[in-house]
Order: C-alpha cells, then structure tokens, then sequence
C-alpha cells in the first residue's frame, strides 16, 4: 500500500488573494512505514515573500529567486506522487492551493484519496492542541530541528505522527498477516511417529519392588495392617 505525507509552504493563506507555493515535501510511506523515497522542491514565486510567512518559514524572495517556477516542476510533483492517497494534515489549506496551481498552468487537478490528520487528531483527541507541534509532543516525536516550517521536515514528522494517530506499529503487524495466509492460524504438516513401547520390562519391575522394601511402613499398605 502506497501512500505519500505531504506538506507546501507559502506566501500566504489566500491563492484567491494571489498567494503562491513556495515548497513541496513529500515522503513515500510502503505499508505505512517510510520506503526512504521522498520529494523536494523549491519554488519560485514570481513575487514578494509578506513578513508574516517569512517568519513562518523563513524562505525570502532572493532565496527563492533561482528554483525553478511552479510549471517547471509539476509534471515531477505528479509523477512522485501518482494515484498513492495523500496524508496531509490540515488538507483544507494544502490541497486548493495545489489544484490551484495545477489548473493554472494546464495540469490536470490531483485526484488522490486524501487522509486529513487533523480531522482524525481532532477526533482522537477532543479539545486538545491538535497542530504538529502538540502532536509530536503527545507522541513523543522528536522535533527538536524544527525552528521553522520546512515541507519536508514536515512531512517526516508528521509520517511519525500518522503511525501513532492509526495505532502505533500495530498496522504492520496487521499488515504482515494479511500478506501471509488466508487462514488465521499457521498450518504445519504433522509428521507420524510409530508409538513407543511404555510396558515395564522385568529388570524394570525388579527393581522397582526392591526399591519399595527399602520403604518403612508405606502408606498404601496402612490399610491392610488394620
């Protein structure tokens, strides 16, 4: 089973207001678990990064300035991620943001099944901080090289995040069955052994009546005495 966590960062929240992506991370999880595949890519805007996403994620305009545009890079970006569903956490911001950006360079719309970690966190765990930071913390994800936003370094955490959100490592195993057999239980082939004498041999009875003289007043014979 193939699925690809996915994280953008960019200029703003409104692609309606002319805000632009300004990177892409990807990591390609097999079986839930991380296959070591990922993507990531730099874009240029084509305009000015405001303060606010700047201190977001830390990605300026002359930074930004020599990556290729949005439609240098998009058939790669489709490529990466095929018809494999996409974990995207908080997928309400990401995904019209992409299609958007798709669309308006004559790129087919993402179709992909979506999983939205936030909605299953928010479900999870009721009233309680469900942004990736309170999530890494809940779950003892270690995300000490976050100073900033990063799209990939997003994404890896947030890979670690979903395994917890979906059961732990309890998938896997769940998974490892499904692969094996389709009955329940393991079917070994039972091999035949002719079946042992258990008859005492005469040495054997001698030996043991010799050993029961040597007993004072056994308890079995306490019944005939009397």
């Amino acid at each position: 089973m193939r699925e690809i966590v996915l994280d953008t960062e960019t200029t703003g929240f409104e692609y309606k207001q002319g805000h632009r992506l300004v990177e892409i991370g990807c990591v390609e999880l097999i079986n839930h678990m991380p296959s070591g595949r990922t993507y990531h890519q730099y874009i240029n805007p084509e305009r000015d990064i405001p303060e606010g996403a700047f201190r977001v994620h830390g990605l300026s305009e002359e930074f930004l300035r020599d990556f290729p545009l949005f439609k240098e890079v998009a058939q790669e970006f489709l490529d990466f991620i095929g018809d494999a569903t996409l974990i995207i956490h908080n997928a309400g911001f990401d995904v019209p943001f992409l299609n958007w950006e798709l669309k308006g360079h004559q790129f087919p719309e993402m179709g992909n099944n979506i999983v939205d970690t936030l909605i299953i966190a928010r479900k999870k765990f009721p009233g309680s901080p469900a942004n990736l930071d309170a999530l890494c913390r809940r779950f003892n994800v270690d995300n000490s090289n976050r100073e900033k936003h990063g799209a990939l370094l997003d994404s890896e955490l947030l890979a670690e995040v979903y395994l917890e959100l979906i059961g732990g490592r309890q998938p896997g195993l769940e998974l490892a069955k499904e692969a094996g057999s389709d009955d329940d239980t393991i079917k070994k082939e039972r091999i035949f052994r002719e079946p042992r004498a258990h008859h005492a041999s005469e040495e054997e009875l001698a030996a043991h009546a010799a050993f029961l003289e040597k007993i004072k007043n056994p308890i079995w014979l306490a019944g005939e005495e009397t």
